[in-house]
Protein backbone atom coordinates (compact mmCIF):
# COMPACT_ATOMS: atom_id res chain seq x y z
CA UNK A 1 0.00 0.00 0.00
CA UNK A 2 2.78 2.39 0.94
CA UNK A 3 4.61 1.44 -2.24
CA UNK A 4 1.52 2.32 -4.26
CA UNK A 5 1.39 5.76 -2.61
CA UNK A 6 5.13 6.49 -2.83
CA UNK A 7 5.41 5.72 -6.57
CA UNK A 8 2.80 8.35 -7.66
CA UNK A 9 4.41 10.89 -5.36
CA UNK A 10 7.85 10.23 -6.84
CA UNK A 11 6.36 10.33 -10.34
CA UNK A 12 4.70 13.67 -9.56
CA UNK A 13 7.92 15.12 -8.15
CA UNK A 14 9.89 13.97 -11.22
CA UNK A 15 7.19 15.42 -13.50
CA UNK A 16 7.25 18.74 -11.73
CA UNK A 17 11.07 18.84 -11.96
CA UNK A 18 11.05 18.06 -15.70
CA UNK A 19 8.29 20.59 -16.26
CA UNK A 20 10.30 23.18 -14.40
CA UNK A 21 13.26 22.52 -16.64
CA UNK A 22 11.13 22.75 -19.77
CA UNK A 23 9.15 25.81 -18.80
CA UNK A 24 12.08 27.58 -17.21
CA UNK A 25 13.90 27.13 -20.49
CA UNK A 26 10.95 28.50 -22.43
CA UNK A 27 10.62 31.35 -19.95
CA UNK A 28 14.26 32.23 -20.49
CA UNK A 29 13.66 32.07 -24.23
CA UNK A 30 10.69 34.41 -23.85
CA UNK A 31 12.73 36.80 -21.70
CA UNK A 32 15.56 36.70 -24.20
CA UNK A 33 13.06 37.28 -27.00
CA UNK A 34 11.49 40.21 -25.12
CA UNK A 35 14.94 41.62 -24.48
CA UNK A 36 15.78 41.23 -28.12
CA UNK A 37 12.51 42.85 -29.13
CA UNK A 38 13.12 45.66 -26.67
CA UNK A 39 16.51 46.25 -28.24
CA UNK A 40 14.94 46.50 -31.69
CA UNK A 41 13.40 49.94 -31.28
CA UNK A 42 13.22 52.02 -34.44
CA UNK A 43 13.33 55.81 -34.59
CA UNK A 44 13.66 58.68 -37.07
CA UNK A 45 16.95 60.52 -37.38
CA UNK A 46 15.07 63.83 -37.85
CA UNK A 47 12.35 63.15 -35.26
CA UNK A 48 13.95 61.16 -32.41
CA UNK A 49 10.69 61.24 -30.41
CA UNK A 50 9.30 58.57 -32.76
CA UNK A 51 9.54 55.05 -31.27
CA UNK A 52 8.46 51.96 -33.24
CA UNK A 53 8.91 48.23 -32.57
CA UNK A 54 9.48 47.47 -36.24
CA UNK A 55 11.07 49.22 -39.24
CA UNK A 56 9.01 51.47 -41.49
CA UNK A 57 8.52 55.14 -42.37
CA UNK A 58 8.47 58.12 -40.04
CA UNK A 59 4.82 59.20 -39.60
CA UNK A 60 5.95 62.84 -39.54
CA UNK A 61 8.38 63.25 -42.45
CA UNK A 62 8.18 59.87 -44.19
CA UNK A 63 11.89 59.07 -43.86
CA UNK A 64 13.06 55.48 -43.24
CA UNK A 65 13.29 54.58 -39.57
CA UNK A 66 16.66 53.52 -38.16
CA UNK A 67 17.54 51.24 -35.20
CA UNK A 68 17.69 53.06 -31.88
CA UNK A 69 20.65 52.54 -29.58
CA UNK A 70 19.10 52.11 -26.13
CA UNK A 71 22.45 52.25 -24.35
CA UNK A 72 21.77 55.77 -23.05
CA UNK A 73 20.76 56.24 -19.45
CA UNK A 74 18.04 58.44 -17.98
CA UNK A 75 20.16 61.62 -18.00
CA UNK A 76 19.64 63.33 -21.40
CA UNK A 77 23.07 64.98 -21.06
CA UNK A 78 24.84 61.63 -20.84
CA UNK A 79 25.41 59.25 -23.74
CA UNK A 80 26.68 55.72 -23.19
CA UNK A 81 28.69 53.61 -25.63
CA UNK A 82 29.86 50.01 -25.51
CA UNK A 83 33.57 49.24 -25.27
CA UNK A 84 33.50 48.01 -28.87
CA UNK A 85 31.85 51.22 -30.05
CA UNK A 86 34.47 53.30 -28.23
CA UNK A 87 37.24 51.29 -29.86
CA UNK A 88 35.73 51.47 -33.36
CA UNK A 89 35.15 55.25 -33.05
CA UNK A 90 38.74 55.66 -31.87
CA UNK A 91 37.67 57.71 -28.87
CA UNK A 92 40.60 59.34 -27.06
CA UNK A 93 40.49 61.38 -23.86
CA UNK A 94 42.75 63.74 -21.94
CA UNK A 95 42.59 64.72 -18.28
CA UNK A 96 42.57 68.50 -18.03
CA UNK A 97 44.25 70.15 -15.10
CA UNK A 98 45.48 73.43 -13.77
CA UNK A 99 48.20 74.97 -15.89
CA UNK A 100 51.00 77.15 -14.52
CA UNK A 101 49.40 77.62 -11.12
CA UNK A 102 52.66 77.24 -9.22
CA UNK A 103 54.82 79.40 -11.47
CA UNK A 104 52.45 82.36 -11.60
CA UNK A 105 52.34 82.63 -15.40
CA UNK A 106 49.63 84.25 -17.50
CA UNK A 107 49.46 83.09 -21.12
CA UNK A 108 48.23 85.67 -23.63
CA UNK A 109 47.49 85.59 -27.33
CA UNK A 110 47.88 88.53 -29.68
CA UNK A 111 49.35 89.81 -32.91
CA UNK A 112 51.90 92.26 -34.23
CA UNK A 113 50.67 95.53 -35.74
CA UNK A 114 52.29 98.58 -37.26
CA UNK A 115 53.40 101.41 -35.01
CA UNK A 116 50.91 104.17 -35.75
CA UNK A 117 53.38 106.83 -34.64
CA UNK A 118 55.83 105.93 -37.45
CA UNK A 119 53.36 106.19 -40.34
CA UNK A 120 54.00 108.96 -42.89
CA UNK A 121 53.18 110.16 -46.39
CA UNK A 122 55.46 111.22 -49.24
CA UNK A 123 54.10 114.39 -50.81
CA UNK A 124 55.10 116.83 -53.51
CA UNK A 125 55.77 120.43 -52.52
CA UNK A 126 55.76 121.40 -56.20
CA UNK A 127 52.46 121.60 -58.13
CA UNK A 128 52.74 119.85 -61.48
CA UNK A 129 52.47 116.71 -63.62
CA UNK A 130 54.22 113.45 -62.67
CA UNK A 131 56.56 112.46 -65.52
CA UNK A 132 58.40 109.51 -63.94
CA UNK A 133 58.11 107.28 -60.87
CA UNK A 134 61.22 105.69 -59.40
CA UNK A 135 59.15 103.86 -56.75
CA UNK A 136 56.23 102.06 -58.30
CA UNK A 137 54.84 99.22 -56.15
CA UNK A 138 53.46 98.53 -52.71
CA UNK A 139 55.98 96.96 -50.35
CA UNK A 140 58.99 98.72 -51.85
CA UNK A 141 61.39 100.03 -49.24
CA UNK A 142 62.19 103.76 -49.35
CA UNK A 143 65.04 105.61 -47.63
CA UNK A 144 65.25 109.27 -46.65
CA UNK A 145 66.76 111.36 -49.45
CA UNK A 146 65.97 108.77 -52.13
CA UNK A 147 64.69 110.07 -55.48
CA UNK A 148 61.11 108.85 -55.82
CA UNK A 149 59.59 110.82 -58.74
CA UNK A 150 60.16 113.42 -61.45
CA UNK A 151 57.70 116.27 -61.98
CA UNK A 152 57.03 118.88 -64.69
CA UNK A 153 55.87 122.23 -63.27
CA UNK A 154 54.86 125.31 -65.22
CA UNK A 155 55.00 127.24 -61.95
CA UNK A 156 58.70 126.40 -61.57
CA UNK A 157 59.47 127.44 -65.15
CA UNK A 158 57.89 130.84 -64.45
CA UNK A 159 59.73 131.15 -61.14
CA UNK A 160 63.08 130.41 -62.82
CA UNK A 161 62.41 133.26 -65.29
CA UNK A 162 61.85 135.61 -62.36
CA UNK A 163 65.10 134.34 -60.81
CA UNK A 164 67.14 135.11 -63.94
CA UNK A 165 65.67 138.62 -64.22
CA UNK A 166 66.34 139.36 -60.55
CA UNK A 167 69.89 138.10 -60.92
CA UNK A 168 70.57 140.65 -63.64
CA UNK A 169 69.75 143.55 -61.29
CA UNK A 170 71.16 142.00 -58.13
CA UNK A 171 73.58 144.86 -57.59
CA UNK A 172 70.92 147.54 -57.57
CA UNK A 173 68.03 145.51 -56.21
CA UNK A 174 69.45 142.59 -54.15
CA UNK A 175 66.12 142.19 -52.34
CA UNK A 176 64.43 141.06 -55.58
CA UNK A 177 66.99 138.28 -56.02
CA UNK A 178 66.41 137.10 -52.46
CA UNK A 179 62.62 137.10 -53.00
CA UNK A 180 62.99 135.01 -56.16
CA UNK A 181 65.16 132.52 -54.28
CA UNK A 182 62.68 132.31 -51.40
CA UNK A 183 59.92 131.38 -53.85
CA UNK A 184 61.95 128.36 -54.94
CA UNK A 185 62.93 127.53 -51.36
CA UNK A 186 59.21 127.53 -50.49
CA UNK A 187 58.79 124.64 -52.95
CA UNK A 188 61.61 122.74 -51.18
CA UNK A 189 64.15 123.32 -53.97
CA UNK A 190 67.60 122.81 -52.35
CA UNK A 191 69.99 125.78 -52.21
CA UNK A 192 72.54 123.85 -54.25
CA UNK A 193 70.06 123.39 -57.10
CA UNK A 194 69.14 127.10 -57.05
CA UNK A 195 72.83 128.03 -57.41
CA UNK A 196 73.29 125.48 -60.21
CA UNK A 197 70.32 126.97 -62.09
CA UNK A 198 71.83 130.49 -61.79
CA UNK A 199 75.25 129.37 -62.99
CA UNK A 200 73.86 127.50 -65.99
CA UNK A 201 71.46 130.24 -66.97
CA UNK A 202 69.23 127.52 -68.49
CA UNK A 203 65.60 127.02 -67.45
CA UNK A 204 64.94 123.49 -66.16
CA UNK A 205 61.62 121.82 -67.06
CA UNK A 206 61.80 118.78 -64.76
CA UNK A 207 62.55 118.53 -61.06
CA UNK A 208 63.06 115.49 -58.81
CA UNK A 209 61.04 114.73 -55.69
CA UNK A 210 62.95 113.14 -52.79
CA UNK A 211 61.76 111.04 -49.87
CA UNK A 212 61.68 112.80 -46.53
CA UNK A 213 61.17 109.61 -44.45
CA UNK A 214 62.29 105.98 -44.27
CA UNK A 215 59.73 103.24 -44.60
CA UNK A 216 57.90 100.68 -46.67
CA UNK A 217 55.29 101.73 -49.22
CA UNK A 218 51.87 100.65 -47.90
CA UNK A 219 49.78 102.42 -50.52
CA UNK A 220 50.54 103.95 -53.91
CA UNK A 221 48.33 106.95 -54.63
CA UNK A 222 49.71 108.33 -57.92
CA UNK A 223 50.44 107.23 -61.48
CA UNK A 224 52.56 108.71 -64.26
CA UNK A 225 50.67 111.59 -65.88
CA UNK A 226 48.71 112.55 -62.77
CA UNK A 227 48.64 116.25 -61.92
CA UNK A 228 49.20 117.02 -58.24
CA UNK A 229 48.65 120.19 -56.34
CA UNK A 230 51.14 121.31 -53.75
CA UNK A 231 50.97 118.82 -50.86
CA UNK A 232 49.54 116.02 -53.02
CA UNK A 233 50.33 112.52 -51.68
CA UNK A 234 52.37 110.13 -53.82
CA UNK A 235 52.86 107.24 -51.37
CA UNK A 236 51.89 106.21 -47.85
CA UNK A 237 54.85 104.88 -45.85
CA UNK A 238 55.17 102.77 -42.74
CA UNK A 239 58.41 102.45 -40.83
CA UNK A 240 58.72 98.80 -39.74
CA UNK A 241 61.83 99.25 -37.61
CA UNK A 242 59.40 99.55 -34.70
CA UNK A 243 56.21 97.48 -34.25
CA UNK A 244 53.45 97.14 -31.69
CA UNK A 245 52.69 93.84 -29.99
CA UNK A 246 49.00 93.87 -29.01
CA UNK A 247 47.61 91.24 -26.62
CA UNK A 248 43.99 90.60 -25.60
CA UNK A 249 43.50 90.38 -21.84
CA UNK A 250 40.27 89.19 -20.21
CA UNK A 251 38.82 91.52 -17.63
CA UNK A 252 39.34 88.94 -14.90
CA UNK A 253 43.09 89.09 -15.57
CA UNK A 254 43.43 92.87 -15.54
CA UNK A 255 44.48 92.97 -11.90
CA UNK A 256 47.68 91.17 -12.92
CA UNK A 257 48.51 93.67 -15.71
CA UNK A 258 50.56 96.80 -15.01
CA UNK A 259 52.32 99.33 -17.26
CA UNK A 260 56.04 98.62 -17.24
CA UNK A 261 55.73 94.84 -16.73
CA UNK A 262 57.70 92.69 -19.16
CA UNK A 263 56.07 90.16 -21.46
CA UNK A 264 58.01 87.43 -23.25
CA UNK A 265 56.50 86.32 -26.55
CA UNK A 266 57.06 83.94 -29.45
CA UNK A 267 55.62 83.54 -32.92
CA UNK A 268 55.04 80.32 -34.89
CA UNK A 269 56.78 81.94 -37.87
CA UNK A 270 60.12 82.12 -36.04
CA UNK A 271 60.52 78.91 -34.10
CA UNK A 272 63.14 78.93 -31.39
CA UNK A 273 63.24 82.72 -31.09
CA UNK A 274 61.91 84.61 -28.09
CA UNK A 275 61.27 88.34 -27.90
CA UNK A 276 60.44 90.60 -25.00
CA UNK A 277 59.29 94.13 -24.27
CA UNK A 278 57.46 96.10 -21.62
CA UNK A 279 53.81 97.14 -21.48
CA UNK A 280 53.48 100.80 -22.48
CA UNK A 281 49.69 101.13 -22.79
CA UNK A 282 46.54 99.47 -21.44
CA UNK A 283 43.33 100.22 -23.32
CA UNK A 284 40.89 101.89 -20.90
CA UNK A 285 37.85 100.37 -22.68
CA UNK A 286 36.49 96.81 -22.51
CA UNK A 287 35.25 95.17 -25.70
CA UNK A 288 31.62 94.28 -24.77
CA UNK A 289 31.44 91.30 -27.14
CA UNK A 290 34.70 89.57 -26.12
CA UNK A 291 35.03 90.97 -22.57
CA UNK A 292 38.68 91.75 -23.27
CA UNK A 293 40.88 94.81 -23.39
CA UNK A 294 44.14 95.36 -25.28
CA UNK A 295 47.62 95.87 -23.89
CA UNK A 296 50.39 97.22 -26.09
CA UNK A 297 54.13 96.74 -26.23
CA UNK A 298 56.66 98.61 -28.38
CA UNK A 299 58.98 96.16 -30.11
CA UNK A 300 62.27 97.01 -31.84
CA UNK A 301 62.47 95.41 -35.29
CA UNK A 302 65.67 96.76 -36.82
CA UNK A 303 66.53 93.26 -38.06
CA UNK A 304 63.16 93.12 -39.88
CA UNK A 305 62.50 89.55 -38.69
CA UNK A 306 59.02 90.40 -37.43
CA UNK A 307 56.14 91.23 -39.73
CA UNK A 308 52.86 93.02 -39.02
CA UNK A 309 49.85 90.70 -38.45
CA UNK A 310 52.00 87.80 -37.20
CA UNK A 311 50.25 85.82 -34.44
CA UNK A 312 52.13 85.82 -31.16
CA UNK A 313 51.84 84.06 -27.80
CA UNK A 314 53.02 85.89 -24.71
CA UNK A 315 53.73 84.94 -21.13
CA UNK A 316 53.60 87.29 -18.16
CA UNK A 317 55.27 86.34 -14.88
CA UNK A 318 54.15 88.01 -11.70
CA UNK A 319 53.55 87.50 -8.00
CA UNK A 320 49.93 88.52 -8.44
CA UNK A 321 49.49 85.45 -10.65
CA UNK A 322 50.66 82.91 -8.07
CA UNK A 323 47.13 82.16 -6.87
CA UNK A 324 45.60 81.99 -10.36
CA UNK A 325 44.32 78.70 -11.72
CA UNK A 326 44.02 78.26 -15.46
CA UNK A 327 42.44 75.24 -17.12
CA UNK A 328 43.34 74.49 -20.72
CA UNK A 329 41.71 72.07 -23.15
CA UNK A 330 43.08 70.83 -26.50
CA UNK A 331 41.46 72.54 -29.50
CA UNK A 332 40.56 69.14 -30.96
CA UNK A 333 38.17 68.59 -28.03
CA UNK A 334 35.98 71.61 -28.76
CA UNK A 335 32.88 71.46 -30.97
CA UNK A 336 31.44 74.73 -32.20
CA UNK A 337 27.82 75.66 -32.85
CA UNK A 338 27.08 79.34 -33.22
CA UNK A 339 28.04 81.10 -30.00
CA UNK A 340 28.28 77.88 -28.00
CA UNK A 341 31.34 75.74 -27.39
CA UNK A 342 30.78 72.08 -26.48
CA UNK A 343 32.96 69.27 -25.14
CA UNK A 344 32.22 65.71 -24.03
CA UNK A 345 33.48 64.65 -20.61
CA UNK A 346 34.00 60.99 -19.77
CA UNK A 347 32.32 60.21 -16.46
CA UNK A 348 34.43 58.32 -13.92
CA UNK A 349 33.38 55.13 -12.12
CA UNK A 350 30.82 53.87 -14.67
CA UNK A 351 30.51 50.25 -15.84
CA UNK A 352 29.60 51.41 -19.35
CA UNK A 353 31.70 54.20 -20.96
CA UNK A 354 29.58 57.31 -20.42
CA UNK A 355 30.15 60.76 -21.91
CA UNK A 356 28.49 63.93 -20.65
CA UNK A 357 27.51 66.80 -22.96
CA UNK A 358 29.07 69.96 -21.49
CA UNK A 359 28.82 73.57 -22.69
CA UNK A 360 31.89 75.62 -21.85
CA UNK A 361 33.06 79.24 -22.03
CA UNK A 362 36.41 79.67 -23.75
CA UNK A 363 39.06 82.24 -23.00
CA UNK A 364 42.24 83.03 -24.85
CA UNK A 365 43.89 80.74 -27.39
CA UNK A 366 47.39 79.46 -26.68
CA UNK A 367 49.01 77.33 -29.37
CA UNK A 368 46.96 74.14 -29.68
CA UNK A 369 44.89 74.85 -26.56
CA UNK A 370 42.06 77.05 -25.33
CA UNK A 371 41.73 78.44 -21.85
CA UNK A 372 38.44 77.33 -20.30
CA UNK A 373 36.78 80.00 -18.20
CA UNK A 374 33.63 78.06 -17.28
CA UNK A 375 32.31 74.51 -17.59
CA UNK A 376 35.28 72.33 -16.63
CA UNK A 377 37.10 71.60 -13.39
CA UNK A 378 40.51 70.22 -12.60
CA UNK A 379 40.69 66.48 -13.29
CA UNK A 380 37.85 66.28 -15.85
CA UNK A 381 38.56 63.71 -18.56
CA UNK A 382 37.71 65.36 -21.89
CA UNK A 383 37.25 63.60 -25.23
CA UNK A 384 39.98 64.91 -27.56
CA UNK A 385 39.37 62.58 -30.52
CA UNK A 386 35.97 61.31 -31.67
CA UNK A 387 33.83 64.00 -30.00
CA UNK A 388 31.91 64.58 -33.24
CA UNK A 389 31.08 60.87 -33.48
CA UNK A 390 29.66 60.93 -29.95
CA UNK A 391 27.66 64.09 -30.70
CA UNK A 392 26.16 62.64 -33.90
CA UNK A 393 25.21 59.42 -32.10
CA UNK A 394 23.69 61.39 -29.22
CA UNK A 395 21.55 63.39 -31.63
CA UNK A 396 20.18 60.25 -33.28
CA UNK A 397 19.29 58.85 -29.86
CA UNK A 398 17.44 61.95 -28.59
CA UNK A 399 20.20 63.01 -26.21
CA UNK A 400 21.53 66.52 -25.80
CA UNK A 401 23.86 67.50 -28.65
CA UNK A 402 24.94 70.51 -30.64
CA UNK A 403 21.85 70.28 -32.88
CA UNK A 404 19.54 68.90 -30.20
CA UNK A 405 20.26 71.17 -27.28
CA UNK A 406 16.71 71.07 -25.92
CA UNK A 407 15.22 67.61 -26.22
CA UNK A 408 12.03 66.99 -28.20
CA UNK A 409 8.86 67.09 -26.20
CA UNK A 410 10.40 69.15 -23.41
CA UNK A 411 8.95 72.58 -22.68
CA UNK A 412 10.90 74.89 -20.39
CA UNK A 413 9.38 77.57 -18.22
CA UNK A 414 11.17 80.21 -20.32
CA UNK A 415 9.75 79.05 -23.64
CA UNK A 416 6.11 78.38 -22.81
CA UNK A 417 3.41 80.47 -21.18
CA UNK A 418 -0.23 79.75 -20.48
CA UNK A 419 -2.99 81.24 -22.61
CA UNK A 420 -5.75 82.99 -20.63
CA UNK A 421 -9.29 81.63 -20.91
CA UNK A 422 -11.84 84.32 -21.77
CA UNK A 423 -14.22 81.91 -23.55
CA UNK A 424 -17.00 82.02 -20.91
CA UNK A 425 -17.20 85.82 -20.88
CA UNK A 426 -16.74 86.27 -24.64
CA UNK A 427 -20.03 87.06 -26.49
CA UNK A 428 -21.10 84.61 -29.20
CA UNK A 429 -21.19 87.46 -31.75
CA UNK A 430 -17.48 88.11 -31.16
CA UNK A 431 -16.71 84.42 -31.59
CA UNK A 432 -18.60 84.40 -34.90
CA UNK A 433 -16.55 87.35 -36.13
CA UNK A 434 -13.38 85.55 -35.03
CA UNK A 435 -14.58 82.48 -36.97
CA UNK A 436 -14.68 84.56 -40.16
CA UNK A 437 -11.07 85.63 -39.54
CA UNK A 438 -10.07 81.99 -39.02
CA UNK A 439 -11.90 80.93 -42.18
CA UNK A 440 -9.91 83.45 -44.25
CA UNK A 441 -6.75 82.30 -42.49
CA UNK A 442 -7.44 78.71 -43.57
CA UNK A 443 -7.68 79.85 -47.19
CA UNK A 444 -4.34 81.63 -46.76
CA UNK A 445 -2.87 78.46 -45.30
CA UNK A 446 -4.06 76.38 -48.25
CA UNK A 447 -2.51 78.87 -50.68
CA UNK A 448 0.86 78.43 -48.93
CA UNK A 449 0.43 74.66 -48.98
CA UNK A 450 0.08 74.89 -52.75
CA UNK A 451 2.96 77.44 -52.94
CA UNK A 452 0.72 80.04 -54.61
CA UNK A 453 2.25 83.36 -53.56
CA UNK A 454 -0.23 85.63 -55.34
CA UNK A 455 -3.23 83.84 -53.85
CA UNK A 456 -1.63 84.13 -50.43
CA UNK A 457 -1.44 87.91 -50.91
CA UNK A 458 -5.10 88.02 -51.89
CA UNK A 459 -6.22 86.14 -48.78
CA UNK A 460 -3.87 88.23 -46.61
CA UNK A 461 -5.61 91.39 -47.83
CA UNK A 462 -8.99 89.81 -47.11
CA UNK A 463 -7.88 88.72 -43.66
CA UNK A 464 -6.74 92.25 -42.82
CA UNK A 465 -10.24 93.51 -43.68
CA UNK A 466 -11.88 90.78 -41.56
CA UNK A 467 -9.77 91.60 -38.49
CA UNK A 468 -10.80 95.25 -38.89
CA UNK A 469 -14.49 94.20 -38.81
CA UNK A 470 -14.12 92.42 -35.47
CA UNK A 471 -15.86 94.57 -32.86
CA UNK A 472 -13.45 94.69 -29.94
CA UNK A 473 -15.89 96.83 -27.96
CA UNK A 474 -17.72 93.61 -27.13
CA UNK A 475 -14.78 92.63 -24.93
CA UNK A 476 -14.17 94.10 -21.51
CA UNK A 477 -11.17 94.52 -19.22
CA UNK A 478 -8.28 92.11 -19.67
CA UNK A 479 -9.98 90.35 -22.58
CA UNK A 480 -10.20 93.65 -24.47
CA UNK A 481 -6.50 94.43 -23.87
CA UNK A 482 -5.49 90.90 -24.82
CA UNK A 483 -7.30 91.12 -28.17
CA UNK A 484 -5.78 94.53 -28.93
CA UNK A 485 -2.30 93.08 -28.40
CA UNK A 486 -3.01 90.03 -30.57
CA UNK A 487 -4.71 91.85 -33.43
CA UNK A 488 -1.85 94.36 -33.69
CA UNK A 489 0.68 91.54 -34.03
CA UNK A 490 -1.53 89.68 -36.50
CA UNK A 491 -1.87 92.77 -38.69
CA UNK A 492 1.89 93.25 -38.70
CA UNK A 493 2.37 89.67 -39.93
CA UNK A 494 -0.46 90.03 -42.47
CA UNK A 495 1.15 93.15 -43.98
CA UNK A 496 4.46 91.30 -44.30
CA UNK A 497 2.72 88.42 -46.08
CA UNK A 498 0.99 90.86 -48.40
CA UNK A 499 4.29 92.61 -49.23
CA UNK A 500 6.38 89.44 -49.34
CA UNK A 501 8.51 89.23 -52.48
CA UNK A 502 8.65 85.43 -52.41
CA UNK A 503 6.95 82.45 -50.84
CA UNK A 504 9.72 81.93 -48.26
CA UNK A 505 9.22 85.41 -46.78
CA UNK A 506 5.47 84.88 -46.70
CA UNK A 507 5.87 81.58 -44.86
CA UNK A 508 8.16 83.18 -42.27
CA UNK A 509 5.49 85.80 -41.51
CA UNK A 510 2.76 83.13 -41.58
CA UNK A 511 4.51 81.47 -38.63
CA UNK A 512 4.11 84.66 -36.56
CA UNK A 513 0.50 85.11 -37.71
CA UNK A 514 -0.36 81.52 -36.78
CA UNK A 515 0.96 81.81 -33.24
CA UNK A 516 -1.07 84.95 -32.54
CA UNK A 517 -4.26 83.58 -34.09
CA UNK A 518 -3.94 80.26 -32.26
CA UNK A 519 -3.53 82.12 -28.96
CA UNK A 520 -6.61 84.21 -29.76
CA UNK A 521 -8.72 81.19 -30.70
CA UNK A 522 -7.66 79.41 -27.51
CA UNK A 523 -8.38 82.46 -25.37
CA UNK A 524 -11.81 83.44 -26.78
CA UNK A 525 -13.11 80.16 -28.20
CA UNK A 526 -14.96 79.47 -31.47
CA UNK A 527 -18.53 78.56 -32.41
CA UNK A 528 -17.70 76.33 -35.39
CA UNK A 529 -16.23 72.83 -35.53
CA UNK A 530 -13.03 72.40 -33.60
CA UNK A 531 -9.68 73.26 -35.13
CA UNK A 532 -6.37 71.45 -34.78
CA UNK A 533 -3.06 73.01 -33.82
CA UNK A 534 -0.44 71.32 -35.98
CA UNK A 535 3.30 71.56 -35.68
CA UNK A 536 6.34 70.90 -37.86
CA UNK A 537 9.66 70.66 -35.97
CA UNK A 538 11.70 71.20 -39.15
CA UNK A 539 10.16 74.54 -40.12
CA UNK A 540 11.91 77.87 -39.45
CA UNK A 541 15.39 76.36 -39.83
CA UNK A 542 14.61 73.45 -37.49
CA UNK A 543 13.23 75.76 -34.78
CA UNK A 544 9.72 74.49 -35.46
CA UNK A 545 6.49 76.29 -36.39
CA UNK A 546 2.74 75.94 -35.73
CA UNK A 547 -0.37 76.42 -37.84
CA UNK A 548 -4.15 75.95 -37.63
CA UNK A 549 -6.10 73.38 -39.63
CA UNK A 550 -9.72 72.25 -39.75
CA UNK A 551 -8.73 68.67 -40.60
CA UNK A 552 -6.55 66.06 -38.95
CA UNK A 553 -4.63 65.32 -42.15
CA UNK A 554 -1.25 67.05 -42.22
CA UNK A 555 -0.77 69.49 -45.11
CA UNK A 556 2.36 71.50 -44.32
CA UNK A 557 2.18 75.20 -45.33
CA UNK A 558 5.89 75.79 -44.62
CA UNK A 559 7.28 73.29 -47.14
CA UNK A 560 4.42 72.52 -49.52
CA UNK A 561 5.20 69.64 -51.88
CA UNK A 562 8.73 69.34 -50.51
CA UNK A 563 7.48 67.82 -47.24
CA UNK A 564 3.72 67.95 -47.44
CA UNK A 565 3.06 65.48 -44.60
CA UNK A 566 5.76 66.64 -42.19
CA UNK A 567 4.02 67.55 -38.94
CA UNK A 568 1.81 66.36 -36.11
CA UNK A 569 -1.26 67.46 -34.17
CA UNK A 570 -0.36 69.30 -30.97
CA UNK A 571 -3.72 70.56 -29.73
CA UNK A 572 -7.45 70.88 -30.28
CA UNK A 573 -8.75 74.42 -29.81
CA UNK A 574 -12.19 73.47 -28.49
CA UNK A 575 -10.84 70.92 -26.02
CA UNK A 576 -7.86 72.95 -24.78
CA UNK A 577 -6.11 69.79 -23.61
CA UNK A 578 -2.60 70.24 -24.89
CA UNK A 579 0.15 72.71 -23.98
CA UNK A 580 -0.27 76.34 -24.95
CA UNK A 581 1.43 77.70 -28.03
CA UNK A 582 4.34 80.03 -27.58
CA UNK A 583 3.99 83.65 -28.65
CA UNK A 584 6.02 84.96 -31.58
CA UNK A 585 8.42 86.81 -29.31
CA UNK A 586 9.36 83.55 -27.62
CA UNK A 587 9.55 81.16 -30.55
CA UNK A 588 12.67 79.26 -29.54
CA UNK A 589 10.88 75.99 -30.34
CA UNK A 590 12.16 72.96 -28.55
CA UNK A 591 12.47 69.66 -30.31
Amino acid sequence: MKRQIIIPIITAIVGIFIGFLIFSGSTNEVMEQNTEEKAQIWTCSMHPQIRKTEPGDCPICGMDLIPLDESAGDNPLVFQMSDDAVRIANIETTVVGVGNESSGVLTLSGRLTTDETTASSLVTHIPGRIEKLFVSFTGDRVYKGQKIAQIYSANLISAQGELFEAYKIKDTHPELLEAAKNKLRYWKIPESEINTILKSGVTREYFNIYAEHNGVVTKRKVSVGDYLMQGGVLFDLQNLNSLWAVFDVYEKDLEAIKVGEEIMFTTPALKGKTFSSKIVFIDPLINPSTRTTSVRLEVSNTSNLLKPEMFITGTLHGKSLDSRKQIFVPKSAVLWTGERSVVYVKLPGTDIPSFEYREILLGSSSGKQYEVLEGLTQGDEVVTNGAFVIDASAQLNNRSSMMNRNLLGVETSKSAISTPDFSKETPATFKKQLNVVVSTYLNLKDALVESKSNEAKTFAEQMEKETARVDMKQLKGEAHMYWMEKVDKMNEAIKLINSGKNIDLQRASFDELSVELISSAQAFGLTEDKLYVQYCPMADNNKGAYWLSNQTKIRNPYFGDQMLTCGEIKDSIRERKVQSVKPASMQGHNH
